[in-house]
């Protein structure tokens, strides 16, 4: 099937031209009833430097120590195709609609000859021009002429808001085949030491030391680097020349006018293009726009007479032949200052299309959507073609793999008011760049390549968000939130930081706690992937609060666990946040569990009721408590078999602890207390001075001795030979004193004589009841009672003891 001829098939119709009737789907009822399962979140697992970072979109990014089985091998270097299909992905999209001419640069061959001529030799080159004096054209030239110059070819880099790092790290992937993986500082300058290359930086933003820094970390690569007058100039002590370049001459100027307008001028056009050369300083973008306003000219014109009743199908002239003068004549050229600021006049002749996505790329700081995005955005099936339009016009330059307005032209459109609506464009498009970026075949080097877009409409974006109402996210918020694991996905670290910052001012503002804990994770993620510690120590404790007062579980883990990386790292000891981040992996908390208890923490669980008092034997109730503070070695090697040991012995020495607590608990004096009703050991003992009973009696009027147990259990003062308590060879009391009943002991009538005299009970009792026979089992209490209160005072006795 032809794709540009559309067949009876396409327009729904069958071969013979009937339409056909409609399909009935294979399952006409369920695919009502059955919900669409949401998408898996997509997580990657990235190997930087010694670390595993796992980044997930939901909970946060996960890093711990990169095992020895998951470390790549080294990293090997593309071959000869391999390194023409990445320099082919790195050019910006061709524009569709009609191709457009490549014309030889005008004025350059010396230029071009010169850097060729430094290149073969080795040195590094910075060119120096403004905007719009032809600098990317001139370096593309020059690349193609030092393709076989070295090793490892060519590389072609941007330089647009990059800084000496992440250029190495482009270098590095640009010449070295590692899916998944980012060296940390010291191993990249070890590979980067290796490659030989002419790498060409365009619009490159920064000099002196961090361009003596790029430069020294890849001693076998030559430079050649563009920049505008404005960039810090590199060091003295640099081995960089120096190439100026300059604007074309009134001739060259004219030349280039004819070359864009495809004929020659006639003498008033080639007048104006003199007087225009004047006013440019001769930059060549100028006169590419001046050529465009003489076609939008020529078009004007011939719609005013070219085309009568009859004679639409007639030839047309030759496009090199002059213009005669006709019914056009009356259409002036334009004046002076439009061809010098002559964006809003060819905006004014383009389509709708074109007209809006000016518009956008205004509100995006001079950022061109990539023309994928342009019908979305524009509302346009066509808006694609608009790209072609812009270009054909001078309008966008390039930059790296997209575009952008070119010099000058975003303060032009600006001051012809296609800045008014910024606010609703960007909004628009951060709209469609969450959906976009979130969805699941968008693979992250799609997402990276439209960094600079969506980090623009961040931009415009986050300073005016408001808390939003009815609980709808911020788009900022959400942009933010769907692009920045994206950008740590595809390696493009610097626009991840960027979206991080974005999303925690924009979080920050909208009042979204939640979305600001994930964002200040990150952050401090990646502060440790970097090596700044005090960073990521900052914003992981930060995030860790946050998610504590959301009782975040899933959060707080991967915080915890991140947080005791950064001691290990630090090598100080763990402190109050370090140790709760290793108990939490002692006993971590399975996600799904659905008990919702959390880990104890570090210092125990507080007792939930007072402390035990004393015994009787006058030993005080041990509490268990929290241990001592135990010096753990700092890392995750002590995280093994040592501490399930420890964490088994402490297990076992609080339930022997607290049986222990327990008993003694149980053991006060309570007449409630089934263990004191029933022993099996003698109710009342035999005083050794006086031979009474130390059993306490009940008053005469049997008044006193309800609801008291008297003292406490008292036993002979010797066992006897058998050493057991209450057997028959225990002493003899002497004579004239009472000896203890054989039987069970049972309460006294108050009139017998017998008893001794009514002493003051000591303990309070709840029951006068008699104890029963030694003979009967214990009953096994139900649940230990509560100790009673303290006597308050001695009981006196019936005789004072005798001195010993």
């Amino acid at each position: 099937m032809d794709p540009n001829i559309r067949e009876p098939e396409d327009m729904g119709h069958d071969s013979n031209g009937h339409t056909p009737r409609q399909r009935p789907p294979r399952e006409s009822l369920t695919p009502d009833f059955i919900p669409h399962a949401p998408a898996l979140a997509r997580t990657v697992r990235l190997v930087t430097g010694d670390f595993l970072l796992t980044v997930n979109p939901v909970d946060g990014s996960e890093i711990e120590v990169c095992p020895p089985g998951e470390r790549p091998g080294r990293p090997r270097k593309y071959d000869e195709a391999e390194r023409a299909e990445i320099e082919a992905a790195a050019e910006p999209p061709v524009p569709p609609g009609p191709t457009l001419s490549t014309q030889p640069l005008l004025e350059r061959q010396d230029e071009r000859e010169q850097l060729v001529r430094l290149l073969a030799r080795g040195r590094s080159v910075r060119l120096t021009g403004p905007g719009g004096s032809g600098r990317t054209s001139l370096l593309d030239l020059v690349a193609d002429d030092c393709s076989d110059l070295a090793p490892d070819g060519v590389v072609r880099l941007t330089g647009f808001r990059r800084t000496a790092s992440d250029l190495l790290h482009d270098l590095f992937r640009a010449v070295h085949s590692a899916p998944g993986y980012r060296p940390d500082e010291d191993e990249l300058r070890v590979h980067v030491r290796e490659i030989g290359a002419v790498v060409v930086v365009d619009d490159i933003e920064f000099g002196g030391g961090a361009l003596d820094e790029l430069l020294e970390a890849t001693p076998e690569c030559a430079f050649l680097v563009s920049a505008t007058p404005d960039v810090p100039a590199p060091s003295a002590g640099s081995d960089v020349e120096e190439v100026v370049l300059s604007g074309l001459d009134r001739a060259g100027g004219v030349e280039l006018v004819e070359r864009g307008v495809g004929r020659v001028l006639t003498e008033e056009e080639s007048n104006w293009a003199g007087d225009l050369w004047f006013e440019s300083e001769g930059l060549p973008l100028r006169f590419v726009q001046a050529g465009a306003l003489l076609s939008q000219h020529d078009r004007l014109r011939a719609s005013a007479g070219a085309v009568d009743e009859f004679g639409v199908f007639e030839d047309a002239p030759p496009a090199d032949a002059p213009l005669d003068g006709g019914a056009g004549d009356d259409v002036p050229l334009p004046s002076l200052g439009e061809a010098a600021a002559s964006a809003p006049l060819l905006a004014s002749r383009l389509s709708v299309s074109a007209r809006d996505t000016l518009r956008f790329a205004v509100a995006l700081g001079g950022e061109v959507p990539h023309q994928a995005h342009l019908p979305a955005l524009v509302g346009d099936t066509h808006a694609d073609a608009a790209l072609g339009e812009l270009a054909s016009c001078g309008l966008v330059s390039p930059v790296g793999s997209r575009y952008r307005l070119a010099a000058g032209v975003p303060a032009q459109l600006e001051a012809a008011g296609y800045g008014e609506d910024a606010g609703a464009r960007a909004l628009t498009a951060a709209q469609h760049y969450a959906w976009w970026a979130g969805h699941p075949s968008v693979t992250p080097e799609r997402v990276c390549a439209e960094a600079d877009a969506v980090l623009a409409a961040l931009a415009v974006l986050v300073p005016g968000t408001t808390p939003a109402d009815g609980g709808e996210v911020s788009p900022a918020v959400q942009l933010a939130r769907t692009a920045a694991p994206a950008f740590a996905a595809g390696l493009d670290w610097n626009a991840w930081e960027r979206a991080l910052r974005f999303g925690v001012e924009a979080s920050r503002l909208a009042g979204d706690v939640g979305e600001q804990a994930y964002f200040q994770h990150e952050l401090g993620v990646l502060a440790l992937c970097g090596g700044r510690l005090d960073r990521a120590r900052a914003e992981l404790e930060a995030a860790l609060g946050l998610r504590g007062a959301l009782a975040d579980k899933r959060g707080t883990v991967a915080g915890r666990r991140a947080l005791a990386l950064v001691a290990d790292r630090s090598g100080t000891a763990p402190g109050a946040a370090v140790v709760a981040g290793l108990g939490a992996m002692a006993g971590e908390e399975v996600p799904d569990a659905r008990t919702e208890e959390s880990a104890s923490p570090p210092g125990g669980v507080p007792a939930p009721f007072p402390a035990l008092q004393p015994s009787v034997g006058g030993a005080p109730a041990t509490v268990l408590g929290s241990a001592a503070p135990v010096k753990h070695r700092v890392g995750f090697k002590g995280l093994t078999r040592r501490n399930v040991v420890a964490a088994g012995a402490g297990a076992l020495l609080a339930a022997v602890l607290g049986t222990v607590v327990t008993l003694g608990a149980a053991s006060h004096n309570d007449a409630n207390t089934p263990s004191e009703r029933i022993d099996v050991n003698p109710s009342a003992g035999q005083n050794t001075d006086d031979g009474t009973l130390d059993a306490d009696t009940p008053e005469q009027d049997g008044t006193a001795g309800i609801g008291d147990t008297g003292t406490a259990t008292s036993r002979p003062t010797s066992p006897g030979p058998d050493g057991t308590y209450g057997t028959s060879d225990d002493p003899v009391p002497p004579p004239g004193s009472t000896r203890p009943s054989d039987g069970p002991s049972s309460t006294r009538d108050p009139g017998d004589g017998t008893s001794p005299a009514p002493s003051t009970p000591s303990t309070p009792s709840t029951s006068g009841t008699t104890s029963p026979p030694r003979s009967s089992p214990p009953e096994k209490p139900s649940s230990p009672s509560k100790s009673p209160d303290p006597p308050t005072s001695e009981s006196p006795s019936s005789e004072p003891p005798a001195s010993p």
